[in-house]
């Protein structure tokens, strides 16, 4: 679910609303975000943290709130927890269906909205949502729903308002001001997500931030063990927890 709701509001030129919508933007995400050993760090990266956040996972009811090709939640349901995968594209949940298929588990996949779900009040153990907030119309009322709908825990993710990734989300406003065809993404100050949460009912359990260079240049390079160094180096400085980003919030009722 990258795209915004059909009731949130007016702006249907919001980037948000139809980039995902677009067949051959969903079957190229997968290589575009996670092709290549960098590519690939993310994933195991972003698997060890959900494990972390949702453990012990057998038996854990989860929803994966704008899963995309849904990598997330086929992890999820592999560990053992009964997945509901949604998302605003129809074309996305296609994708995700055949993965789920090859990899022989199973997940709940739907259409649905961040900014209204189609989920009962703390029916889920847990809410998951990655990679969303910084493209929806609307971040706020998206934690308010995942907040309402988890019994326990939600892991939201976001580029940080104190990192390199701000310097980028401005550039890409600018340019689709000026007619570019581009995902505008915005960023988040963690203090400001916290708040979100707070309000209703949660408070942050764990934070971990991801990386201090840009994505981009670590793919350029395309090297796991020179990102693992280089990274493990300005986490010791203390870069990574200033400047850190991605950030991924585990927050608890």
């Amino acid at each position: 679910m990258k795209g915004a709701p059909e009731s949130a509001g007016p702006d249907r030129d919001h980037y948000s609303y139809e980039h995902y919508a677009h067949r051959e933007t969903a079957e190229g995400f997968d290589e575009l975000r996670f092709g290549g050993p960098i590519g690939r760090y993310l994933l195991e990266w972003q698997a060890d943290v959900l494990a972390a956040a949702l453990a012990p996972l057998p038996g854990r009811r989860i929803v994966d709130v704008g899963t995309g090709t849904g990598r997330a939640a086929v992890g999820l349901a592999r560990g053992g927890a009964a997945i509901v995968g949604l998302d605003y594209s129809a074309e996305m949940i296609r994708v995700a269906r055949a993965r789920a298929a090859d990899a022989g588990v199973h997940v709940a996949y739907g259409l649905a909205d961040a900014h209204r779900l189609p989920l009962a009040d703390r029916s889920v153990d847990a809410a998951v949502s990655l990679r969303l907030l910084m493209h929806a119309l609307d971040w706020r009322q998206c934690v308010a729903e995942l907040c309402r709908v988890a019994r326990w825990r939600v892991v939201i993710d976001f580029p940080a308002l104190a990192s390199v990734a701000a310097i980028e989300s401005g550039a890409r406003r600018v340019a689709r001001r000026f007619g570019r065809r581009t995902e505008a993404y915005r960023v988040i100050a963690e203090r400001d997500a916290a708040a979100a949460l707070a309000q209703h009912g949660f408070h942050v359990a764990a934070v971990r931030r991801q990386f201090v260079l840009p994505i981009a240049l670590h793919k350029a390079v395309g090297r796991a063990n020179a990102t693992r160094a280089v990274e493990g180096t300005l986490a010791a400085v203390g870069l990574l927890r200033l400047f850190g980003s991605p950030v991924t919030v585990v927050a608890e009722r």
